[in-house]
């Protein structure tokens, strides 16, 4: 639920404030996002897929979290950011000391980020730790690679959470904030990330892709046609209350129904992992 901020200097317009955070509210849950926590100092959200974290570098008109919440608030400031198709938790903070509190908790990989992603491919290991440097591709500007000899240093761990027919649920630790990395990273052990264009050969995923004998009338549509990656929790310390809090954002609907059509017709592997 939506805490009063009680933000001052606003008493007199507060029809006016009212009217914004209907305004905001209605757009990010009418994409099946939410506000998960509110106080003076901080703002979380379950972002929904396909809506930008920051305005866009060519078309400054379309949607944005950032807008949306300078809009409201005044002032907002970006803590870290996740992709655009991604979903999931994102912080922002209300004022710079909060946001100074929050960086240095970053740098100092203060932070625990859990991701889950649904990967396309047969896992080998149960669980590891994928230590490989990324750097940006000098070729093509915003697209990252693993380049061991001049990438920065990248560690993402990782853990099956389910296995199926060719594909499975993996949930995804990164220890570093590298731009792209998770799907990087996965991708470079074999398991890129379902409908990923970039590091995966980014097609939308279809019911008759599991289901034999699958007949539409029409036009089939994809159950997901963007990147399979969700930012599930975190976890910092609140720089006001100095409380360890932790922020969970539930899997979306378009991945929840990837997964359950998996468990229903692609049977689910044992897998025979050999732990140390």
């Amino acid at each position: 639920m939506l805490k009063n901020a009680g933000r001052s200097g606003k008493v007199n317009n507060f029809s006016g404030e009212k009217e914004m955070k209907r305004k905001f509210d209605f757009i990010v849950k009418s994409k099946n996002g939410s506000i998960i926590f509110e106080d003076e100092n901080i703002i979380v959200i379950n972002k929904p897929p396909n809506l930008l974290v920051l305005p866009d570098r060519y078309n400054h008109s379309l949607p944005n979290l950032y807008n949306m919440l300078k809009e409201e608030f005044g002032q907002i400031f970006v803590v870290h950011r996740i992709d655009k198709e991604t979903s999931g938790v994102i912080v922002f903070a209300k004022d710079a000391e909060t946001h100074a509190a929050l960086n240095s908790q970053f740098e100092e990989r203060e932070v625990a980020k859990t991701y889950v992603a649904i990967v396309v491919g047969t896992p080998t290991e149960a669980e590891g730790k994928i230590d490989a440097p990324i750097s940006e591709s000098q070729t093509h500007p915003g697209v990252m690679k693993v380049n061991s000899k001049h990438g920065k240093p990248s560690v993402t761990n990782y853990r099956v959470v389910e296995m199926f027919d060719g594909y499975a649920l993996v949930e995804a630790r990164p220890e570093s904030g590298r731009m792209h990395q998770i799907r990087v990273h996965l991708a470079s052990i074999g398991l890129p990330v379902m409908c990923d264009k970039v590091y995966g050969d980014g097609k939308p995923f279809f019911l008759s892709q599991v289901k034999s004998r699958y007949f539409s009338e029409g036009d089939e549509k994809p159950l997901l046609s963007r990147t399979a990656l969700h930012a599930e929790s975190i976890s910092f310390v609140h720089p006001t209350t100095n409380e360890n809090v932790s922020f969970t954002a539930e899997l979306p609907k378009d991945m929840r129904s990837v997964l359950n059509y998996l468990r229903k017709f692609k049977s689910q592997k044992v897998a025979a992992f050999e732990h140390a």
